[in-house]
């Protein structure tokens, strides 16, 4: 068998001896959206660390915590941190949770990401649905030796993000009052913000949104067959919109201020899955 999918059955294995995540329905959470694990009942928490083959998270924010237990009365596995190209991870090891989780046997997949908004019209604090993504990191977590036990060598793309799922959290928002926007999220490697003539380059591409995740894992996902859909917290405009400078502090704060509206829309959404 292939070498990483060993690494990955391994922690899948290691997993199943602690939980049952069959069914359950997987979410990120995002620089700054961690919050959400705290609302999790029955939770079982799982350091990264004591997960055979798992990375560990280098970046504030993302405490590195798996939690498994029940959102709204529905099984969920929520990753607290995801790991990122920037760290110097390779793809095979950004993906990893993904896969893991397709053997685990989840449902559906949820991505959430802290992004900056390229769409004039976006103010921080928007939530975007994510359409569709332009991977712009310069890799392909598919790279080298097709794993087979995951998917097929040349995977199609065209529903990358699950059509009914993005379709469910348009209605779920527009039911429950809060303004979730949609768009393109162009992947950028990082860990420097975007000049502001590569987010001209991004406008004029067709992206919405900007960030340094998430690309990767919906590869990942629709190569293992896993529906996925994802969401981005605009937390700021991107750089040479405003002329102001960016940091991550700046991050962390404007996903702060749109913490309540974020958890309510994930609850929503995870209830009619």
């Amino acid at each position: 068998m292939n070498e990483i999918y060993n690494k990955c059955l391994a922690s899948a294995n290691y997993l199943k001896s602690i939980i049952d995540a069959e069914d359950a329905i997987g979410i990120v959470l995002g620089s700054g959206l961690g919050e959400l694990g705290e609302e999790i009942d029955n939770a079982t928490v799982i350091d990264y660390k004591d997960i055979p083959n798992f990375p560990q998270t280098t970046v504030p924010g993302h405490e590195g915590k798996l939690i498994f237990g029940y959102l709204n009365g529905v099984k969920v596995l929520c990753m607290k941190g995801r790991f990122h190209f920037y760290e110097g991870h390779d793809m095979n090891t950004i993906v990893m949770y993904v896969r893991v989780m397709s053997l685990l046997g989840i449902k559906a997949l949820i991505l959430t990401n802290a992004a900056g908004g390229v769409d004039r019209t976006f103010k921080p604090g928007t939530l975007m649905l994510i359409d569709d993504f332009i991977n712009f990191m310069g890799e392909n977590p598919l790279t080298g030796v097709n794993i087979e036990e995951f998917g097929t060598r040349f995977p199609d793309m065209t529903y990358a993000i699950h059509p009914e799922y993005h379709d469910l959290a348009l209605q779920v928002a527009k039911e429950i009052g809060i303004d979730l926007r949609h768009g393109v999220y162009m992947g950028f490697k990082g860990p420097s913000f975007e000049t502001p003539a590569e987010i001209h380059m991004a406008e004029v591409l067709g992206a919405s949104a900007v960030g340094m995740s998430t690309v990767p894992e919906f590869i990942a996902a629709r190569h293992c067959g896993l529906p996925a859909i994802g969401i981005s917290c605009v937390t700021n405009l991107a750089a040479g919109i405003t002329g102001e400078a960016l940091s991550h502090e700046e991050v962390q704060e404007a996903a702060d201020l749109v913490k309540e509206d974020f958890k309510t829309l994930i609850k929503a959404i995870v209830a009619k899955m």
